[in-house]
């Protein structure tokens, strides 16, 4: 029989059970780890706070990490995890789980945050449920180059031979070069795409914290990085989480090199799976994933309101915003890169 719970969860600030908790739940993700949540609060000022429950022997049978992301423009909100596309509930039973969902609503009420979402992990019952919006991409890597080249479906697949014929040059690395060009590289393609950049710290904090689980790969021409991606590695899946290419890598194809390559990449580091990571459903990036041959899966979410509050709208293909979108694109890449990351750390 499970030992009885203590009835109410609480803060945890004990740093070595939170590790341990994570490294032993097997439902973990990289973004419920303390480097996620300390790397987050580092770049942003976002604080985060961590909600445990533990049994009546004092061991956690369940977390929530939230952070408390505050916007002029965009509200306030108990995220989990802040700029993360997993977190959530991780907890051993659904019991336990709804015991943190209590804890977060008081402790939302406490702070005075009229909302609280949950991006994966457990749902609570009750609470309203987000789907539809977005699809997650992700499936096993072949055992070897050929292998690889042979399940990507054929038209794709022959872009990608195009990539491998040509002169484009792949680099992987953390020094300042490779974090100076992936990030000119990632601004430039975010304002195209009329949207604000992140905070350049936010990505040397995450690179920083996770250490060999982290690293970029840069693609080069004669010239220039044309596009790169920063990637986590988790127990063994390999997730491209911030990547992106100047418009000339369309025509060189160094995306397909791109992505191929770190495929490629993450197998010699002993990766088995490859996590293309979510995509809101309708748009290119949803449309390029499946042309590689990943099927999406359906994502959902859960987002708690307080009587009579309105959820965030921090969806960049709203309507509501297709006008700023347009002018975003127009913007000088100095002008968006002074401007984006003082928005951007408030969409969390």
């Amino acid at each position: 029989m499970n030992a009885p719970l203590h009835p109410v969860a609480a803060p945890l600030s004990d740093d070595a059970a939170w590790d341990a908790y994570v490294a032993a739940h097997p439902d973990a993700t990289p973004f419920h780890t303390r480097a996620w949540c300390e790397a987050i609060t580092r770049a942003t000022g976002h604080k985060h706070h961590l909600i445990a429950q533990r049994d009546a022997a004092g061991q956690i049978v369940g977390i929530l990490p939230l952070h408390h992301v505050r916007s002029p423009l965009f509200g306030q909100a108990l995220v989990a995890s802040g700029f993360a596309v997993g977190g959530g509930l991780l907890a051993d039973n659904a019991d336990i789980a709804a015991v943190l969902a209590d804890a977060a609503i008081d402790l939302a009420g406490s702070l005075g945050v009229p909302s609280i979402e949950l991006r994966g992990g457990s749902l609570p019952e009750g609470w309203p449920i987000e789907e539809g919006v977005y699809a997650g991409f992700a499936r096993d890597l072949a055992s070897d180059e050929e292998a690889e080249l042979l399940a990507i479906p054929r038209k794709q697949r022959a872009e990608v031979r195009k990539a491998l014929g040509s002169d484009l040059k792949v680099t992987v690395g953390t020094d300042e070069a490779h974090r100076a060009d992936h990030y000119r590289v990632y601004a430039t393609s975010v304002r195209n795409l009329g949207t604000p950049v992140f905070p350049k710290s936010l990505f040397s904090h995450v690179l920083d914290a996770f250490g060999s689980d982290a690293d970029i790969l840069n693609v080069r021409n004669d010239r220039e990085v044309v596009a790169g991606v920063l990637s986590l590695y988790w127990r063994g899946t390999v997730m491209p989480y911030w990547g992106g290419g100047l418009a000339s890598a369309r025509g060189s194809r160094a995306n397909e090199m791109m992505y191929f390559a770190l495929m490629n990449h993450a197998r010699s580091k002993g990766c088995t799976r490859f996590d293309f990571g979510r995509s809101k459903l309708g748009t290119g990036p949803y449309s390029y994933k499946k042309n590689w041959g990943f099927e999406p899966e359906a994502l959902t979410y859960a987002r708690w309101l307080a009587e009579g509050e309105t959820p965030r709208d921090t969806n960049p293909t709203s309507a509501k915003y297709r006008l700023q979108v347009d002018l975003w694109k127009k913007l000088p890449l100095w002008a968006a890169n002074r401007i984006g990351p003082l928005i951007a750390r408030g969409l969390g």
